[in-house]
């Protein structure tokens, strides 16, 4: 038969189940005659008005999420372009005869797009399938006609099942090249560990848990000009995920440059602060940057929001730095000098830096952290950093991993 004599329109009305096109703006386009007989409307009831005009949620049920899931769908399919099969839904329905009178109803929806000449979805095709029999069919299948029809909405079930399945599928393959994105990231963006001088660092990452490899958490070392010296830093951007490893590499590769050429530790910051201010996504990111004088024998060090590092002794005593602590950077919509201040150390001292996931848990005061942490570095202090960056992690941070993510550097100075 030639598509020339084919009456589409007829087709659609003749369709089994029902089936609606919606405009990107959610407003109905068309129904068939399954939509208008099942949905209890008329036609004119529905053509033109907004799918959650006449569908809304019932307000006597304060779990109710049937339009939130649909919009939600229906706003992916338009975003991507592709097809998108619901997981059942419950999702009430006013009666049409008696306002204010709402009747239980699951769905089975599926939600695919129509393209424009210009590759651009023009309509959404909504395909429901009411399943409410099925639902209350299960505790007395019998047979007959009720039987019958119990086993054909179990098909369709089927279905939506394999098509949600074939849709995990490919997220799990998205996900997978997210995590090879997210992995050459981290070789990237974060140094392994290095040999400073004569004194040795150590370096360790740990993501949240269920996050990709990289996610806002770095540390730096790096060589600052003049004199026998480093400059040892840690930062957090809020956040997970590949948007916030960008700026985590922004803001590192930035303080990096910074530190090279600046006086002191706060000079860096205040430079690093005011380019956070047109950076997206750097909203209340921390950072601390410790400059080591070797010849000297100081450390001058400044923090913006950010837990202080620590200073552990051969005898054990751990000094917290936390003398030049300043607000978040981009905090302020006007930038003052940050502090700084400056202290000594001794052959053997041991300087650690982290960021918040190491001490930080839910309803637990800060200070908790900070002391759990002391007295881990202090029983770990002779070990070598390798050997104490390991302990430290695997005492502090919960069995089942942390759930934000940790950066932590060890100098032995």
């Amino acid at each position: 038969m030639n598509d020339s004599v084919i009456d589409y329109a007829a087709v659609f009305q003749a369709l089994p189940g029902m089936v609606a096109l919606l405009g990107p703006d959610l407003v109905f386009a068309d129904v068939n005659e399954e939509f208008v007989r099942q949905s209890g409307r008329k036609r004119e009831q529905l053509v033109g008005h907004h799918l959650f005009e006449v569908f809304p949620d019932n307000p006597n049920d304060s779990t109710a999420t049937g339009m939130r899931n649909l919009k939600a769908s229906l706003h992916r399919v338009l975003d991507t372009g592709e097809r998108d099969a619901m997981a059942l839904q419950r999702y009430d329905v006013e009666d049409p005869e008696r306002p204010g009178q709402w009747h239980e109803r699951y769905w089975s929806p599926c939600n695919a797009p129509v393209f424009g000449q210009d590759g651009e979805v023009v309509l959404l095709v909504h395909r429901v399938e009411e399943v409410t029999e099925l639902i209350r069919a299960r505790g007395h299948r019998g047979g007959g006609r009720a039987g019958s029809r119990a086993r054909v909405l179990e098909a369709e079930l089927y279905t939506r099942a394999r098509e949600l399945q074939e849709l995990n599928d490919r997220l799990r393959q998205a996900h997978a090249r997210e995590r090879e994105v997210a992995l050459a990231l981290q070789e990237a963006m974060l140094p392994a560990n290095r040999q400073v001088g004569h004194h040795r660092a150590a370096v360790r990452y740990r993501p949240a848990v269920g996050a990709l490899n990289v996610c806002g958490d770095w540390y730096d070392l790096v060589d600052l000009v003049g004199g026998n010296r480093i400059g040892v830093s840690v930062g957090d951007v809020v956040g997970h995920g590949l948007a916030a490893a960008g700026v985590m590499g922004q803001l590192r590769s930035a303080l990096t440059a910074t530190s090279r050429v600046a006086d002191g530790p706060a000079e860096a910051l205040d430079v690093l602060g005011r380019y956070a201010h047109v950076v997206d996504g750097a909203e209340s990111a921390t950072a601390v940057t410790t400059f080591v004088d070797f010849d000297r024998r100081t450390i001058t060090y400044s923090s913006a929001g950010h837990p202080p590092p620590a200073l552990v002794r051969p005898d054990g005593r751990v000094e917290f730095l936390d003398h030049a602590t300043d607000p978040p950077l981009d905090a302020r919509p006007d930038p003052e000098p940050r502090p700084e201040a400056e202290t000594t150390f001794g052959d053997g001292d041991t300087l650690v830096l982290y960021t918040d996931g190491l001490i930080e848990r839910r309803r637990e005061d800060i200070d908790t952290g900070l002391a759990r942490l002391a007295d881990a570095l202090t029983r770990h202090r002779d070990e070598d950093p390798d050997t104490l960056a390991d302990a430290v992690l695997l005492e502090l941070l919960p069995p089942g991993g942390a759930t934000d993510d940790t950066a932590l550097i060890v100098v032995r100075l």
